[in-house]
């Protein structure tokens, strides 16, 4: 059996969070679709994994964890020694990717995972766009940008000179985004124009996309 299972939907940008730092890291593991369209993820089964009642959720041995950030972590840290390094050991490099960590989790995510829904989602479902709500997020949105431009002309990631999950979790709504309108604040852009062509073209995402591509 594989050491890990990772509970999830490929669709779901959480769980694509997730199954690019597993490809990151090369591990061996188990990936266990839920059909969020049949409502998988709110039954009995998956509450146990997940109270929430969301994707991902990732099983390691008799560890149980929720939370596409916190998973990440926990391999990271816990999977230090094989594949990509995602993280520093050095505690003073390591404060800063957690710095640029938590900005695309509290200011970079809010606006993109919402110009995703209305852009991306929406018309998939048939559903109207909230033109209101698109203009309001993109804006927010292009303030962030103006930040990590900021960043990646000093830096070549947003976390120092090494890919990590401060870059990383950006991918799953990147790849939502470039689909829409919202790939114009990027490209206006030049050097996070560059970083998204970077990190957009590692194999480990690729694999990602493979394997959204099945479903």
């Amino acid at each position: 059996m594989a050491a890990i299972k990772v509970h999830g939907n490929p669709l779901s940008t959480a769980s694509m969070r997730v199954l690019a730092t597993v490809y990151e890291k090369e591990i061996d593991h188990e990936f266990v679709f839920v059909d969020m369209r049949a409502g998988e993820h709110k039954k009995e089964h998956f509450l146990s994994f997940n109270p929430f009642g969301q994707v991902p959720a990732l099983e390691d041995g008799d560890l149980k964890l929720f939370e596409s950030r916190a998973i990440n972590k926990y391999i990271a840290y816990e999977y230090a020694d094989k594949g990509t390094q995602l993280i520093y050991q050095d505690s003073r490099k390591m404060a800063i990717t957690s710095v640029w960590i938590e900005v695309e989790a509290q200011k970079y995510d809010p606006a993109a995972s919402k110009l995703g829904w209305e852009l991306a989602i929406k018309p998939l479902l048939g559903m109207s766009t909230d033109t209101a709500v698109v203009e309001e997020n993109e804006a927010k949105l292009a303030k962030v940008l103006d930040v990590y431009e900021s960043r990646l002309a000093q830096s070549k990631y947003l976390g120092g000179d090494c890919f990590t999950l401060a870059d990383l979790h950006h991918l799953p709504t990147l790849h939502y985004l470039f689909g829409t309108q919202v790939k114009k604040l990027f490209d206006s852009c030049p050097h996070v124009s560059a970083w998204v062509a970077d990190i957009t073209a590692r194999p480990a995402w690729l694999k990602v996309l493979a394997l959204q591509s099945q479903q």
